[in-house]
């Protein structure tokens, strides 16, 4: 088999969840949830996957993941813990090859063509990889393994959990024929409802559709789409690939006019910014609200402070004031509400007169 490019996915398997099943055996087979108090506006980071059978996911509210399932156990994420073992992790992948974009704690890209090990067959190498992460952390790992970094991270998500899914050159069609457009990184609710309002439901189906009409309906983002259908991509992985900015948005099912809702809504944003954040060892100044309303007018509205935000109650603050006086919310009604830091900077970069703010 002839590969051109050689690139692996590996995305650790509900990571915060399962660093706390093994350091606490018995949590073993229950349903975890990572993410705080469910009697606060907390939202789950992860979850186990026996949470995930009653239908609990990230980003939802632990409140309502509390209602899902009674029996469940909340922990406070321990993110100091989680950055230790994502160094271990990293480390082990850095091992095989210099060519690693870290993308978040649990989630990395690797570009094998050429590797350490001088192995032709990427799938021994992913094999390899996880099992050499299962050795050094009792932790498993997903893996995807493709000529395209986007087919990759498609494939590491098909067979969790401890899967291992491979994309081969030649069957790239094949793969991706029947698979829905949302399955695309980076198509959300936004751009699959318009997708499908163009009666395009899968990969297959964008196969036959006219660029000039996507780029119409989704500018640039409409011809990456067009040539991804294809299983076309020219990204490499960047091994110095560092975010600016960090955010959450949430497309709603109907418009929101209510200004308490958006408040609460932007309190579960804020803390996962906050806590993500926190996971990745870095901080940053700029509180940036991203507004779009019914008629898809689109802003962003931001203020810069003078230290980094101590919690998530103030950028919930700060953002709530974005909202009030910033925005036509309460006026217009709201389809979609993100929040975001940008400036971003590792935490041991803040000056130390910040740092007595910050602390």
């Amino acid at each position: 088999m002839i590969w051109p490019k050689k690139f692996i996915h590996i995305d650790m398997d509900a990571f915060f969840a399962a660093v706390e099943q093994r350091d606490r055996p018995e949590l073993k087979g229950k349903p975890v949830i990572v993410g705080g108090n469910p009697q606060s506006r907390s939202v789950v980071s992860t979850c186990s996957y026996e949470a995930r059978k009653f239908g609990i996911h990230s980003a939802m509210p632990t409140a309502q993941a509390k209602r899902l399932c009674p029996q469940g156990i909340f922990l406070y994420p321990d993110f100091e813990k989680y950055s230790a073992v994502s160094k271990t992790v990293m480390g082990i992948l850095h091992t095989y090859t210099p060519l690693v974009e870290q993308v978040s704690l649990d989630e990395a890209y690797l570009d094998v063509l050429e590797n350490k090990l001088k192995l032709a067959d990427p799938v021994k190498l992913a094999g390899l990889i996880k099992q050499h992460i299962f050795a050094a952390t009792r932790l498993t790992a997903s893996a995807g393994v493709a000529p395209a970094m986007f087919l990759a991270k498609i494939a590491s998500d098909m067979e969790k959990p401890d899967g291992l899914t491979v994309v081969f050159p030649d069957k790239i069609l094949d793969f991706l024929k029947d698979l829905p457009v949302r399955k695309i990184p980076g198509v959300g609710p936004r751009t699959e409802e318009i997708l499908h309002g163009m009666t395009l439901y899968t990969c297959g189906d964008l196969w036959g559709a006219d660029p000039k009409n996507l780029c119409a309906r989704l500018g640039k983002w409409g011809l990456e789409l067009f040539h991804k259908a294809r299983g076309e991509e020219r990204r490499g992985v960047d091994p110095h690939w560092e975010r600016t900015q960090l955010s959450e948005e949430e497309t709603f099912a109907k418009d929101i006019a209510d200004i308490p809702w958006l408040k609460r809504k932007l309190a579960q944003l804020a803390e996962h910014v906050f806590y993500g954040l926190q996971h990745e060892g870095r901080t940053g100044r700029t509180v940036v609200l991203k507004v779009k309303y019914h008629d898809f007018e689109q802003i962003t509205r931001s203020k810069t402070l003078a230290a980094p935000p101590q919690d998530w109650h103030i950028l919930h603050e700060i953002a709530c004031d974005l909202l009030k006086k910033k925005t036509l919310a309460g006026r217009k009604p709201i389809r979609l509400l993100g929040l975001g830091i940008s400036g971003l900077r590792d935490k041991d970069e803040v000056p130390a007169a910040m740092q007595g703010e910050l602390f």
